[in-house]
């Protein structure tokens, strides 16, 4: 069974562009991604070649106001060392 973290917290419009600017430049830079999630350093193998998925969602809820979500999907196949 595999392992999940996640975290959310609220940030500045700024904080969080830098936050995906970091993921992008950790993924684009090849061999092993050190991915920061919350207070925890997670250190992934992105493949070459990855799944990429968006997904938007705009909602009107009975209580509150409007909200959009955005969720980007980044997947791949581990290569397992010998």
């Amino acid at each position: 069974m595999g392992e999940k973290t996640n975290t959310e917290e609220k940030v500045s419009r700024e904080e969080a562009a830098d936050l995906v600017q970091e993921l992008a430049q950790e993924i684009r830079s090849g061999g092993v991604a050190e991915v920061r999630v919350g207070n925890k350093m997670l250190k992934l193998s992105p493949a070459p070649e990855l799944e990429y998925g968006i997904e938007v969602q705009e909602r009107s809820p009975m209580l509150g106001g409007p909200r959009e979500e955005i969720t980007v999907t980044l997947e791949w196949e581990v290569e397992e060392e010998p």
